[in-house]
């Protein structure tokens, strides 16, 4: 039903009503605009709640030291450093100063690479005793595949692994599906390797 409002000139017509019309249109627009910016927020939040914490540095810390977590020394990279990086980390190190861990068995270390370049960082924490891996594992994953790396069935296989050349003594078998991050763990662990050897 058209409801007549009075305006200078006299009462509404229909055609005045016709008229009108696009100021609906523009509100369904803007209904559809904010449903479109909606959209978008949730899928930012489910996207961050694809990272997931598996344990914090400091409970790796706290493990990894029977709660006797000593203080942190530093690791300085040259050139040299950051050459033998370079070979197994297949990059320089992003840091010329390496925070770890150590007591008289092992060093721990904690530091972040990438499955893939413009992935976000996955954080990973390494103990080494003896020149091998005594410890390896996924600390914050924050890609959106490929989290099965953190499983301790895969870890395990990390478990015990020396340098050989700039890979690992041990094979490691492929995830179907997260080739990049078994990649990046065995990069990894083969860097915690060179990173003790150079500590010393």
């Amino acid at each position: 039903m058209l409801y007549p409002f009075v305006k200078m000139g006299g009462t509404a017509s229909t055609s005045d009503a016709v008229a009108r019309r696009p100021l609906d249109a523009e509100k369904i627009m803007l209904f559809l605009f904010f449903l479109i910016i909606t959209s978008l927020y949730s899928g930012n939040v489910k996207a961050f709640e694809l990272y997931k914490t598996f344990q914090t540095p400091d409970v790796f810390l706290a493990e990894m030291f029977n709660n006797q977590v000593p203080a942190p020394t530093v690791l300085n990279l040259d050139a040299k450093a950051q050459s033998e990086i370079s070979a197994v980390f297949n990059r320089p190190f992003p840091s010329q100063r390496v925070r770890y861990w150590k007591d008289a068995n092992k060093t721990v270390w904690v530091f972040d690479d990438i499955g893939k370049e413009g992935y976000v960082p996955t954080t990973s924490g390494f103990a080494v005793s003896n020149g091998a891996i005594e410890t390896a594992r996924v600390l914050i994953y924050r890609e959106s595949r490929g989290e099965q790396v953190a499983e301790p069935s895969f870890l395990n296989q990390l478990k015990g692994a020396k340098a050989a050349g700039n890979k690992l003594s041990n094979k490691v078998d492929n995830i179907t599906g997260a080739t990049l991050s078994v990649q990046m763990m065995e990069r990894m662990a083969r860097t915690a390797l060179t990173l003790d050897i150079l500590s010393h």
